[in-house]
């Protein structure tokens, strides 16, 4: 949380775009914070995107689609571990880019299942840094309400910072939201 994902992967597309390639700009369907096809960081920055569900096949999606130079994906964590190698395929097959971005783990530590297929089959990992209130690098994206943190629960539930808050493992354990 707060790192910068999404405004990251709309400047690489942006990048992209200036320079005249064609970006396939992906989301998982489970993000439903904003209007369905878009993807919207909190500083401002929005791109029209296509919504991908559970079943879709992304190596399809992309064959199918008439121009594409690069691809990028927001919120990967939340695609499946097959999408995760389908879009490892884009890269081996028909060698066009494809760029992740994502979380690593959930609310409580634990790697998502497609973050931690990413971190075995990728060619480069770049971690975008946060930190805790505290000042120390966060690795924890906490889930809380009423000023405490959720320690159980789902797996997955959509939020910004109004459920969310990274935080370093030292102020997770400790339940330290401030």
């Amino acid at each position: 949380m707060n790192s910068s994902k999404t405004a990251n992967a709309l400047m690489t597309r942006f990048n992209y775009v200036e320079k005249g390639y064609d970006v396939l700009l992906l989301k998982p369907s489970i993000d439903n914070r904003d209007r369905n096809n878009l993807i919207k960081s909190r500083i401002g920055l929005e791109a029209e995107c296509i919504v991908f569900n559970s079943v879709d096949n992304l190596l399809d999606l992309v064959c199918e689609t008439v121009f594409v130079d690069c691809v990028i994906v927001d919120e990967c964590q939340f695609a499946t571990v097959e999408q995760i190698e389908q879009l490892k395929k884009i890269t081996e097959s028909i060698k066009i880019p494809v760029f992740c971005y994502g979380l690593r783990t959930d609310y409580m530590s634990h790697l998502f299942d497609a973050s931690k297929r990413l971190f075995e089959i990728a060619d480069s990992i770049s971690e975008i840094k946060s930190i805790c209130h505290c000042g120390n690098k966060a690795i924890i994206n906490a889930r809380y309400a009423d000023d405490r943190i959720i320690y159980n629960g789902e797996q997955i539930d959509i939020g910004g910072n109004d459920k969310y808050v990274g935080l370093c493992y030292k102020c997770w354990k400790e339940g330290n939201l401030k």
